[in-house]
């Protein structure tokens, strides 16, 4: 165990959504490895508050609430951390105490613009992952300080810390083929999927984990119904709105499908082939005439996964799909090892370890 070079640092996550959380328990484990402090700061009118307690009991957690970025500030100005991380920008930056330096860090590895807009809102570092990702935040903000560390959120993955899934208390028979199916909430392909899909692949284990938004938004209430159709087969699992963690479920799988969403650039990380599912349903905001809204929110960034593995159109074509690309694993390897480099990083399961080493050495 590596000893604090100083007196304890004080570090605070603020917690816009649930589904930051594995981006930040690696890094606030490492922290307390070398006897820092932690606190988390919850955005109730966000998130249930339910869903956090649970995800914080037993862990020694410090949680504290507010209801917006404006308190937030407040309570920073009166906690006066050493360390802030933040998920997104951040719009009270200059209300808070001047002894308290500021951090991001990713929740995902999105290929939408908004991943480099979070930057918009300059901290006092960016902690990024790939190669590529860093020199591209650095052209559209020369000024900032960002520094590659990798992704803290696969960390458990690498270093063997993540214990996965309980196959049979899920109710699935281990050793089979498993399909991990993670769509995201908007755009996505849940509306495009069968109610009986499930039938088309019983000789598999199918693990589905939807957004976090999926669960949480009305909006998304037909979603929820397909979801609820699905988890009547004897072969599917899925995940509850508690189960935030995309984490167990890749650990589990052989195979993901997914449509435009960070979880394509995790799961190549880990050497396994990934479906990019193009079929998924457009909001009418972004039907028609209106497409062009369509193509400005996700923007060009999308071509970035265009060859990290097979792209299919419709439904119909997944499961030869699938059952193709589990016999031949390493169609799109050499892809993936590019992704991993350019997007990912380090895959050695020390990125929350470089990142703390920052917090307690800034200068270097």
């Amino acid at each position: 165990m590596k000893e604090a070079s100083f007196d304890p640092m004080l570090v605070a996550f603020d917690t816009l959504n649930l589904y930051y959380l594995p981006q930040y328990f690696p890094v606030f484990r490492e922290l307390g490895k070398r006897g820092h402090r932690a606190r988390f700061v919850c955005y109730v009118n966000k998130n249930k508050a339910e869903l956090f307690e649970r995800a914080f009991e037993g862990l020694g957690m410090d949680c504290s609430w507010v209801h917006d970025q404006k308190e937030a500030a407040g309570l920073y100005a009166e906690i006066k951390p050493d360390w802030i991380f933040f998920g997104n920008s951040f719009d009270y930056l200059g209300e808070l105490h001047p002894d308290s330096r500021t951090a991001q860090t990713g929740h995902g590895i999105g290929p939408k613009p908004s991943y480099y807009h979070k930057s918009s809102t300059p901290m006092t570092v960016r902690f990024m992952e790939g190669r590529l990702r860093l020199e591209k935040i650095r052209e559209l903000y020369p000024e900032d300080n960002f520094v590659q560390t990798g992704f803290s959120k696969l960390d458990p993955l690498f270093n063997g810390e993540e214990p996965g899934l309980d196959f049979s208390g899920l109710g699935l028979e281990p050793g089979r083929p498993t399909v991990l199916y993670a769509p995201t909430f908007n755009p996505s392909s849940i509306e495009r999927f069968p109610d009986d899909w499930p039938a088309d692949f019983d000789r598999y284990n199918i693990l589905v984990k939807p957004h976090t938004f999926t669960w949480s938004r009305e909006r998304y209430a037909k979603q929820r119904e397909k979801l609820k159709k699905w988890a009547e087969f004897s072969n599917v699992y899925v995940a509850g709105e508690d189960e935030f963690s995309l984490l167990p479920f890749m650990k589990g799988a052989d195979i993901l499908l997914s449509e435009a969403s960070s979880t394509l650039f995790e799961f190549a990380a880990l050497g396994r082939p990934v479906i990019v599912c193009n079929f998924f349903k457009l909001k009418w905001l972004y039907r028609g005439l209106f497409h062009y809204r369509f193509e400005r929110r996700f923007g060009r960034d999308n071509i970035l996964y265009k060859d990290i593995g097979l792209h299919v159109g419709h439904y119909k074509e997944l499961p030869a799909a699938v059952a193709a690309q589990l016999s031949a694993v390493g169609e799109y390897e050499e892809n993936r090892l590019r992704y991993t480099r350019d997007h990912v990083g380090a895959t050695d399961g020390r990125a929350s370890a470089r990142i703390v080493d920052y917090l307690e050495n800034p200068a270097g």
